[in-house]
């Protein structure tokens, strides 16, 4: 089983990958769109169905994934049929939300401290792959604006992009401290101040 950090890794770089993509798709039909939202509802209906002979959370899990291959699908036909920054956005943010879920649903198989680190780990990769959709999706539309304007504009976005990603990396870091915290009350006394100290070092300062 995948972890909930590997999950949302995953997710986070497929988003990357994503709204790097030059491609444009090409739009589709008012017809084509029914057919295709038909194609996707009834492959959830299908997995679905196959997550009924499952019990217990395994069945949580088979469902979780279920919706988020749904909504990921209905995303990305979006995003086929208006090729935009913001359908692209959305499709990263559907990504990453469906990993989370999964994510969340599988901490359930273990309990106490594992799985207090479990579900933080899962925030703290949410936290990462909603910050990172962000300053792809900001980035890229100040630089396209930038790019139509003189040389002072383009530098004065190159600046706002490096302040969008400055404020990105401390949600992220604040996300990472809270992880390290949860991780450090598994321990006691001594042992524990100094995972606290050391957890503080790394990322309390963001």
């Amino acid at each position: 089983m995948k972890t909930s950090r590997a999950l949302l890794r995953h997710a986070v770089l497929a988003a990357c990958l994503l709204i790097g993509s030059h491609a444009i798709a090409q739009s589709l039909s008012s017809t084509n769109m029914k057919i295709s939202k038909g194609h996707i509802k009834s492959a959830y209906q299908a997995d679905a169905k196959a997550c009924t002979s499952q019990a217990g959370n395994a069945k949580d899990i088979c469902m979780a994934e279920a919706k988020g291959k749904q909504a990921i699908a209905l995303a990305e036909l979006n995003h086929q049929q208006k090729s935009t920054l913001k359908t692209q956005y959305k499709v990263s943010m559907a990504k990453g939300e469906a990993a989370y879920d999964v994510a969340i649903q599988q901490c359930d198989d273990v309990s106490g401290n594992p799985k207090d680190v479990c579900v933080k780990e899962a925030k703290a990769a949410w936290v990462t792959a909603k910050s990172e959709a962000k300053v792809l999706l900001k980035t890229s539309a100040s630089n396209v604006e930038a790019n139509q304007k003189s040389m002072d504009a383009k530098a004065e976005a190159r600046q706002d992009n490096q302040e969008i990603r400055a404020d990105a990396s401390k949600d992220e870091r604040a996300a990472a401290l809270k992880v390290a915290e949860e991780k450090c009350d598994a321990l006691a006394s001594t042992a524990k101040d100094n995972c606290l100290k050391t957890a503080n070092t790394k990322y309390g300062k963001y």
